[in-house]
């Protein structure tokens, strides 16, 4: 919806330059009620009684409540300072008091997503996935909100009421079922202090990690305001669409399986955790490879089908659907240091992401402006790249360096997260190197097929119907891709791909309700 009104150009490229300091604040000061640090202590108070664990949420929301609201003030002053050293390329113009005010207005945002993640951490002790799973879904129903009622009225201000709206129903379609446990948060005077104090030491180190991940976008996005207009939409738009996957598959697997870690290695079954991240492991590669290959051959399908309407037009789907590739290309690398961020976390251990995440986040900064430059600067380079990803002829290509520096310096950051991770467990990847061999060989053939069976059906579609529309597109792309499908289970079914009869045995029970020998995989 925002691609169909407003293009890849100057409203949304200013719309996602609003979010740097709302979204800075929110990894920062709002982490000290993030679902990873609060859930072992959690865990922990409610052992000891229903009782316990209320004065535990109460005191840790006390404190988040006036840490928030400081900092959030001192944001909203500051603004105008912050954004003039981020955007140089808005100051002056009459774009920058847009941003300034819609920044403002977002910065309620991370205040309310805060307080979901604290309510979140009940939710997830109580195994309500599904419930959960809802928060982000109400959330954009805020933002269409604001897209279709609010943008009219107010401008570009609505489409940040409109996130506010947003963030607001991410907390509240949680507020009931914690009620309903009695487990709401109240301000507590005074709270308990050496409790909050643990959490605050806890929460540093992956305070700075994740800080690092934001303030390397942040680096990206800043960096994309100085290329032509509309470069800050297109990097936003495929980032975007490749976090669809990366939140499938990297954040449902880790979230769902940092409690059961967390308690396999507190309760000293240090094998059995080593199992689950293996475990874990494996379905990431079955899901990851596959969805990462289809993406990469199906990029333009994809991208036109969602995006390309209204205003969207022909040139942004084919930067788009480049910068998508070069994203998706590190989808299994994040997908796998978000699981093993969590298991680090889960053994109490913050300093050794926070580590390698700053230099993962130092090797995207670095690799993308060298790639930038040397885009620029080498017309060989530049011809190669942009004939590689189709995109010959069209303005602005030099902002597809910033994905292609992101996933190179994420992959980077996979490989220290893997050697790390089997230095201390050695049998780890033993387990999970068969998966991985078979997914990749299985997902290249898969590839292949998808690509000729795209360009047969282009020809057919070309016959039959107006290739033009977004229908036939879409029917394109799927038709092709479930092609490519068939042939993926039929070369998994003949490796006799333990992954695939795992999943196939959870879908059978789940849905069937049917009994099966088989047992549940699901993580």
């Amino acid at each position: 919806m925002l691609a169909s009104h407003f293009g890849a150009g100057d409203v949304l490229d200013l719309y996602y330059s609003a979010f740097r300091i709302p979204d800075l604040l929110f990894v920062t000061v709002a982490s000290i009620v993030s679902i990873s640090v609060l859930i072992p202590f959690l865990l922990e108070h409610s052992e000891k009684g229903s009782d316990e664990s209320k004065k535990f949420i109460d005191s840790v929301f006390t404190f988040f409540f006036f840490f928030m609201l400081v900092f959030g003030l001192l944001a909203y002053f500051f603004a105008p300072m912050i954004l003039k050293i981020l955007f140089p390329p808005f100051v002056g113009t009459d774009s920058f008091p847009k941003l300034l005010a819609l920044t403002r207005i977002l910065i309620l945002s991370p205040v309310f997503l805060g307080l979901s993640n604290l309510l979140a951490s009940i939710t997830q002790l109580h195994k309500r996935f599904f419930l959960y799973a809802l928060s982000p879904v109400f959330y954009n129903v805020g933002i269409i909100v604001g897209i279709i009622f609010l943008y009219p009225q107010f401008g570009l201000n609505g489409l940040g009421f409109g996130v506010v709206i947003g963030a607001l129903l991410h907390a509240g379609i949680q507020v009931p079922f914690v009620v309903s446990k009695g487990m709401f948060p109240k301000l507590r005077f005074p709270f308990e202090w050496n409790v909050v104090r643990k959490i605050i030491t806890t929460s540093i180190p992956r305070t700075i990690t994740v800080s690092s991940n934001e303030l390397t976008e942040l680096f990206l996005i800043s960096y994309a305001s100085f290329l032509i207009p509309g470069s800050i939409s297109i990097f936003n738009f495929s980032f975007n669409l490749q976090s669809v996957p990366f939140s499938i598959i990297g954040v449902s697997y880790s979230l769902a399986a940092f409690p059961l870690l967390t308690k396999l290695f507190s309760s000293g079954s240090k094998q059995e955790f080593v199992d689950q991240m293996a475990t874990s492991t494996r379905h990431i590669i079955f899901w990851s490879i596959p969805l990462s290959v289809m993406f990469v051959v199906l990029r333009a399908q994809i991208v036109r089908t969602i995006l390309g309407v209204g205003n969207f037009n022909w040139d942004d789907t084919r930067l788009t659907a480049a910068a998508l590739a070069l994203f998706t290309v590190s989808l299994l690398a994040q997908n796998l240091v978000t699981l093993f961020v969590r298991a680090y976390y889960s053994r109490g251990k913050t300093k050794t992401p926070l580590i390698m995440n700053v230099l993962s986040s130092l090797f995207i900064v670095v690799f993308s402006y060298i790639l930038v430059y040397v885009f620029q600067s080498n017309s060989l380079f530049r011809e190669f790249m942009e004939s590689l990803l189709k995109v010959s002829g069209i303005p602005g290509t030099v902002v597809l360096m910033l994905p292609l520096g992101f996933s190179v310096g994420v992959l980077l950051n996979l490989v220290v997260h893997w050697i790390g991770f089997n230095m201390e467990f050695p049998t780890y990847s033993k387990t999970v190197m068969k998966t991985l061999y078979q997914l990749l060989s299985a997902s290249v053939v898969m590839g292949y097929v998808t690509y000729k069976s795209l360009g047969v059906f282009d020809m057919l579609f070309h016959t039959l119907v107006d290739t033009s529309t977004t229908l036939s597109v879409f029917l394109q792309g799927f038709v092709a891709g479930i092609f490519g499908l068939i042939v993926l289970v039929a070369l998994l079914v003949l490796l006799k791909n333990k992954e695939l009869v795992e999943v196939w045995s959870t879908l059978h029970r789940k849905i069937w309700k049917a009994k099966v020998v088989a047992p549940d995989a699901t993580v």
